[in-house]
């Protein structure tokens, strides 16, 4: 397995600490390619974080625009100063990196400052879409697959599979904030209100709930399997979140779907074994 460059080592302890798990899966990249993997991580992570420290939605609408803003500075040749926006610059310049799709990732973090949980699964799903798929498609490129439809779509449902898991997962650091992003459908069809879930407490109903959503990540997870023979060889980076997702799907099945038991964590060692094997086996 690579290691990354000593010359970037302030943006990978950033994007250690905050994103471990796709920090793991950009190790297995060319080594040429990990700084801009890393950018990449550490702008998603910056807009995904804005929910969190706002105590309004209109100061997270403000600092969304700034990111708007900067990014249209770095391809306007006027930069903003802050930590990120160097390493962000030189991936984008380096890679070729459309504007769009970092548009696209402002907009659909708006959704975050609204506390309303999604009326159902398509909700839910379109959510999930809007907060990763531009994200998996500029990881892709930088990759060296974004040239290729079917690689860029193999990639799309390891990350739409790897968020829903993720979602699953933070429910009970969302509840604390009194944030829910289970489909209210789900829930009542399992006798549940979202308060009930807010309260923090696990229950048989939402573990069914949760199960369901579990449902959809493991089709995505199929999804991107199927397509791995079609995916060369070189890009199949961009399918290791499948594996996080599967494992962490299985950890919590056989946990009865509870997101709050202890046992869900997953050490970095193991995880980094499931990812070398996935990997250099390339059975995701």
């Amino acid at each position: 397995m690579n290691e990354a460059p000593a010359t970037d080592r302030t943006l990978v302890d950033l994007v250690r600490r905050v994103d471990h798990d796709r920090f793991l899966c950009a190790l297995f990249a060319p080594r040429e390619r990990q700084a801009a993997l890393f950018a990449l991580i550490a702008f998603n992570h910056e807009i995904a974080r804005v929910r969190e420290t706002v105590s309004e939605p209109l100061l997270g609408q403000i600092r969304l625009q700034w990111w708007r803003e900067a990014i249209a500075g770095i391809y306007d040749g006027a930069p903003r100063r802050h930590e990120v926006i160097e390493p962000l610059m030189a991936a984008i310049r380096g890679h070729g990196l459309s504007r769009g799709y970092f548009d696209a990732l402002i907009d659909a973090r708006a959704r975050d400052l609204d506390d309303t949980p999604p009326a159902d699964m398509a909700e839910l799903i379109a959510y999930a879409e809007g907060t990763t798929t531009p994200f998996s498609a500029l990881m892709a490129k930088v990759i060296g697959a974004g040239g290729s439809a079917e690689s860029l779509a193999a990639a799309r449902h390891a990350a739409l599979a790897f968020a829903l898991v993720g979602l699953v997962r933070a429910v009970p650091f969302h509840a604390s904030q009194s944030r829910l992003y289970l489909p209210v459908d789900r829930l009542a069809a399992h006798g549940l209100r979202p308060t009930d879930v807010l309260g923090g407490r696990f229950s048989p109903p939402l573990g069914a709930a949760i199960g369901e959503v579990l449902d959809h990540a493991n089709e995505h997870c199929l999804a991107a399997r199927d397509a791995t023979s079609r995916v060369p060889r070189t890009a199949r980076v961009s399918l290791l979140p499948v594996t996080l997702a599967a494992m962490y799907a299985a950890r919590l099945r056989a946990l009865g779907n509870d997101p709050y038991d202890s046992r869900l964590v997953i050490g970095p060692l193991k995880r980094q074994l499931l990812l070398s094997v996935a990997h250099f086996s390339g059975r995701f």
